[in-house]
């Protein structure tokens, strides 16, 4: 019975993928109740998944006996088309870290990919590969889906711009400039030398103008005048000048293989020192005890259809992972924000409330004092039905709950009506805005992308 049931989830999977379509994706193995078990990227998605379960196969020999254990435990799978691989790389690595499937084993820990950063807000910016851009001031592409790559590409474009690549502070109104002697760079003629006053401030901002407008461009103009070169080069016989034409040009088609700061988010990048924040959020807090765990609850839904709730927890000012849950929203109909907080609330916290789970010392809310009192009213009335009246507010004084809306960045603290407003630099504002960001993101991100295709297994 066992080997017939198992033939029939074959048959089912099979049929299914007939309508996979052949282009690049990321695609979702599923277990019982829609659990993603597996998620993976493909060039061609209805062949890389229909070889997971062809006739014969040896999963176990040819890829590992884990891949052939999970396969075994696939119910269903579901796809992302993707216009591009890159897009599916990168889509593959962000979803990786947000559901963290039992089968995925690379892509879970914090590696991120390289930028390509241009310090706009120097007098003579510089250009640099980064995996920690600087907040303001700067110019991001990418992320980048080789470091190699974007490292041999720096290289090219270094030759054409001449743009500097040093960390050296360079002002336009530092008379000592004329003395300084340039590095080797300037000798080779791959950098115009702002060090040495060999360039002027309007000249050099112009190079940086024309490579912005470069890597935003489709660099056509430049890849057909080194493609005429190259055959030029080929008709004289020249083949080694030929092939190094041929070269670079590969690697300026390579700066494609990028994503959009914007679209492809890696929030681990941006985050910042927590020690002093946490000392701060305990001060504003007024509690006696340290801040170490934070939990952060934010909705996400398409006027008011496919609701999620999600939850992230930082311990120690940093993001914890496995603590991430997505709630799919069950009791809320149409679009009613502080009744989908309550429920999340409600859901989540039931464990702590009988016991079996830690309470957070901070509970954030994404919103403003509306989605905080729902926030608390649903606590409370947990409160009442699981304990003694008398033992509520012994239950409540174990957590703090905050809400921080956007915008505005006004914090509400629980039990106070007016709004506490931080500046933007405090340590404490920007650790509860990167808890708030996370949870909207963690939401929005995976609640956006996959809408309609029902892979909440949560």
């Amino acid at each position: 019975m066992a080997a017939s049931g198992d033939k029939d989830r074959l048959q089912v999977i099979r049929q299914a993928l007939k309508g996979f379509p052949t282009g690049p994706g990321v695609y979702f193995m599923k277990g019982v109740a829609d659990a993603v078990l597996y998620i993976g990227k493909a060039k061609n998605l209805r062949s890389r998944v229909a070889s997971y379960f062809q006739e014969g196969a040896d999963l176990a020999g040819s890829r590992s006996p884990m891949i052939a254990e999970m396969a075994a435990r696939v119910e269903t799978v579901d796809y992302l088309e993707t216009e591009t691989e890159v897009d599916a790389m990168l889509h593959e690595a962000r979803l990786i870290k947000d559901i963290r499937p039992p089968y995925n084993t690379d892509l879970v820990d914090d590696k991120t990919f390289p930028y390509l950063q241009i310090t706009t807000g120097e007098d003579f910016p510089g250009v640099y590969i980064t995996r920690k851009p600087r907040e303001k001031g700067v110019r991001l592409f990418g992320p980048f889906a080789s470091a190699k790559d974007l490292r041999a590409v720096m290289v090219e474009l270094q030759k054409i711009f001449r743009f500097r690549t040093c960390g050296l502070e360079i002002r336009a109104d530092d008379e000592k400039r004329r003395f300084f002697r340039p590095c080797l760079l300037h000798s080779i003629r791959q950098c115009t030398a702002p060090c040495g006053a060999r360039i002027d401030k309007q000249e050099y901002r112009k190079s940086i103008t024309d490579l912005i407008r470069f890597l935003k461009s489709k660099r056509s103009s430049l890849l057909r005048r080194l493609n005429a070169e190259m055959a030029a080069a080929a008709a004289t016989l020249d083949y080694e000048k030929a092939a190094e034409l041929r070269d670079r040009i590969r690697l300026m088609e390579r700066l494609d293989r990028r994503g959009i700061p914007e679209e492809h988010i890696q929030p681990e990048v941006f985050a910042a020192d927590p020690t002093e924040a946490l000392v701060q959020l305990r001060r504003i807090l007024g509690t006696d005890t340290a801040v170490r765990m934070i939990e952060g609850i934010d909705i996400a839904n398409l006027a008011g259809q496919e609701a999620v709730g999600s939850l992230v927890k930082f311990i120690d000012g940093r993001p914890f992972k496995s603590g991430y849950r997505r709630f799919r929203i069950k009791t809320v109909e149409g679009i009613d924000d502080y009744a989908m907080i309550a429920e999340v609330v409600r859901r989540r916290y039931k464990y702590a409330m009988r016991g079996q789970e830690l309470w957070p010392d901070l509970i954030l809310i994404d919103g403003g004092l509306g989605h905080l009192h729902a926030a608390e009213a649903a606590l409370w009335e947990m409160v009442q039905q699981e304990t003694r009246a008398g033992d509520a507010e012994q239950v409540l004084g174990r957590v703090r709950l905050a809400a921080i809306a956007k915008r505005e960045e006004a914090i509400y603290l629980q039990g106070q009506h007016e709004p506490l407003r931080l500046p933007a630099n405090a340590p404490a504002r920007k650790l509860l805005q990167y808890v708030r960001d996370e949870a909207h993101r963690f939401a929005q991100h995976y609640h956006h992308i996959l809408r309609g295709k029902k892979l909440l297994g949560q």
